[in-house]
């Protein structure tokens, strides 16, 4: 076990785990954060999802270990039920979300780009969004949220 000091949301935490711990355990188990999913433990669904150092990061398969000092944001940290973040507000606008099961993953690989490319095409969206995995047939939707997050941030 060993010493590790997270900040996560813009707090600070520490935890005493195995370095080789995936960070959604320690996400989920010891934050008590409910935003990443545990989807398929092996990095490609995107369900585990959160950002750090601006790149959306599989947090299943990513140890803590090779987090270090660098900020972690989850869906927790975007926004609250008051106030939610500009892409939140557009899922919900939108009605985008069904299961709710790969939301986690859509809204913080789409924030991530968003914020690196704010100008994407529409075909440059669909291809960031391709490795985040949903079966509730939402697509349509979501990427009406994803584009109202656009002209939003824009």
């Amino acid at each position: 076990m060993s010493i590790f000091n997270l900040k996560v949301n813009g707090r600070a935490h520490t935890v005493d785990v195995d370095p080789a711990t995936p960070l959604l355990y320690v996400l989920s188990d010891d934050l008590e954060l409910r935003g990443p999913k545990f989807g398929c433990g092996l990095g490609q669904c995107g369900s585990c999802a959160v950002i750090i150092k601006g790149e959306a990061v599989r947090s299943c398969v990513t140890p803590v270990s090779a987090v270090g000092a660098s900020e972690i944001t989850t869906l927790e940290g975007l926004g609250t039920l008051e106030k939610p973040h500009a892409i939140q507000k557009a899922f919900i606008d939108e009605q985008a979300m069904q299961c709710g099961f790969c939301v986690n993953g859509v809204v913080m690989t789409a924030k991530a780009f968003l914020d690196r490319k704010p100008k994407a095409t529409e075909t440059e969206i669909l291809q960031a969004m391709s490795g985040v995995l949903c079966r509730c047939n939402t697509h349509v939707r979501m990427m009406r949220a994803i584009k109202r997050y656009q002209e939003v941030k824009s």
